[in-house]
Order: structure tokens, then sequence, then C-alpha cells
């Protein structure tokens, strides 16, 4: 590992216990900045409202730390959208932000929308499928931004379990994203967890960064907010034990092959064949193909957007 990683490990690596409540409130108040949480949503009618309940409980009606929560609906076909309605949450829907811009399927696209559509100074990401969820989640990733100016984006580190096994969880982060990340920019290799969907940002970085529309968005965004703030604006915080959804191989695969092609880009832009994956599931006459495009659609740094441009002239 480099020694600019290891000083960055011992500096800007933090448990959620470093930064008492009183203290993150106390830092909130002193500068004034707002805090907006948004949890991207689609078909998770079974966890997104308890998510939103403890959020809205712990940090909203108990003490005033987050200002708002906002759960974009990515398209879902089940009751997502009222149950999170229901349980404090203001719900936006994807398609409804940014009407001349034709959606497209995605998570990065949904966390690019939600610029438009939240107010906070900091913007802190949850993905809505968690279970057993606690409220550090995000005063661990809001609190270093709220006390430390020199800090732009903190991801949240934590145990990853599948089923009974410890630690096993995070099959792509280990077999796609560190190796990529060690090997091609060696100053990120002290994340934990990399493509973690939990983190927050100052809102004046995300608006300067591209979006890569789907899986790769986590990738691509540590690698672009390294070369734009560089690597002591970016920091890290344990919170503990992180419980969701754990997907099959083949979804696996092309969410592998999403972040390689998102790596790909920032490797070598232009002059690329065109990307697809061919997988195989076995029919009635035996394995067949079946094959997904993986080209990786970025959407632009959200201060070029019009009417993004003039809210903020509002």
């Amino acid at each position: 590992m480099l020694e600019e990683v290891e000083r960055w490990l011992s500096a800007r690596s933090w448990s959620v216990s470093d930064r008492p409540l009183h203290q993150i409130l106390a830092a909130k108040q002193r500068t004034g900045q707002t805090v907006s949480v948004v949890l991207p949503a689609l078909n998770e009618e079974e966890t997104v409202g308890d998510i939103v309940a403890a959020i809205r409980h712990d940090l909203m009606c108990q003490v005033p730390l987050v200002d708002e929560i906002v759960v974009v609906d990515s398209g879902s076909t089940d009751a997502t959208a009222k149950v999170a309605a229901a349980a404090g949450a203001r719900v936006a829907h994807r398609d409804e932000i940014l009407p001349r811009l034709a959606p497209v399927p995605g998570k990065g696209e949904v966390l690019w929308r939600s610029l438009l559509v939240t107010g906070g100074d900091i913007v802190a990401f949850v993905d809505a499928d968690l279970r057993e969820f606690s409220s550090d989640f995000v005063t661990g990733i809001v609190g270093p931004l709220l006390t430390d100016p020199d800090v732009h984006l903190v991801k949240a580190m934590y145990d990853r379990p599948l089923g009974a096994a410890a630690g096993q969880g995070g099959r792509v982060t280990e077999l796609m994203a560190r190796p990529l990340l060690n090997m091609h920019w060696p100053r990120l290799a002290g994340f934990v967890q990399p493509l973690g969907g939990e983190y927050a940002a100052r809102r004046s970085l995300l608006e300067r960064l591209p979006f890569p529309v789907g899986y790769g968005v986590e990738l691509g965004m540590l690698v672009d907010a390294l070369h734009l703030v560089g690597l002591d604006a970016l920091a890290q915080v344990d919170v503990g034990v992180r419980k969701h959804r754990h997907q099959d191989g083949q979804a696996l695969g092309r969410m592998s092959a999403a972040i390689y092609r998102t790596a790909q880009l920032r490797l070598a832009r232009g002059h690329l064949i065109r990307p697809s994956l061919t997988q195989f599931e076995r029919g009635e006459d035996g394995f067949e193909p079946r094959t997904f495009s993986v080209d990786t659609e970025e959407r632009p740094p959200m201060l070029e957007i019009a009417e993004y441009a003039r809210r903020k002239v509002a």
C-alpha cells in the first residue's frame, strides 16, 4: 500500500462514535448547513418505510439534523411510493424530474436527478433495501462534512454478511472493484466499501461530477472526486454492519461488467468497442445465450443543466 494511503487511513478513517451527535448538531447550528437524505428506490416496499421512519424519528423529530428526506422512485410497480410517503418522506418520481430528458434505467440516473429535487448543502445517499437499519448510517457519513470543511465526500464502511457468513458480502467489490482500484487508482485502495450505497457529499462537489447512469456510479464518483478535490478531501466512517438483499450471480455479472466499463472509460476515452455481456441460462433445449448491453451512459455535471442553473439563481 502507498505511504500516502497509509497516512490517509490514519487521518481520514473514523468510527461513527468519534463524532457524538451533540457535536454534529453544534457544528450544523454554527455553520448553518442543511442536510438532505436521498433514498433511490425500485420496488422496495418491504424496507423503505422502516428506513424513512427511523431517519425521521431519530434525526428530524428527536433532533434537527436532517432537513429533508426524499425518496426518488425509479419506476416501482409495488407500493414503494405509498409506503415511503406514509413513513414521512417526500416522494419524487424519476420520470417527472427534468421531463425534457427521457430517463434511462439505472441507479446513477436516479441519484443524478435527485440533485434537482433536493436543497441541502450536504446530500446523503442511502440505499432503500437495508434491513435492521440504524440512523448511525446517516450521522456517520454526515458528521465529518459538518465538522470539517476540508472533507467533501464521505463513504460508509461496514461488515457485509452473506446470510450467516460474516464478511462474505460485497462480492463485486472484492472480485472487480477492489482489483481495479488497486491497479489503476492505488490512491483509492484504502476504501473499505468503494461500491457501498451509503455516502454523503457536499452539493458543491456533486454538481460538478458526471454521473454514470447505472451500477458504475459509485466507482465513477470516487475516481472523479479524487481528481477534482484530492484524496485528503475524501473520508470513510465505520458504521457497523450492513444487511440487505443480495442479488444472484448473473445480476452480479452484469453489475461487474458495468463497473469495468465505467473504469475503462476513465482510463481511455474513445476508440472503444461497444461492449456487451453474454450470459447463459438453461432452457428446454440446453443452455441459451442472453446478451446485455453494458455501455455506460453518463449524465453531465448538473451545473451544465439549464434548469439546475436557473434554480440556483432563483
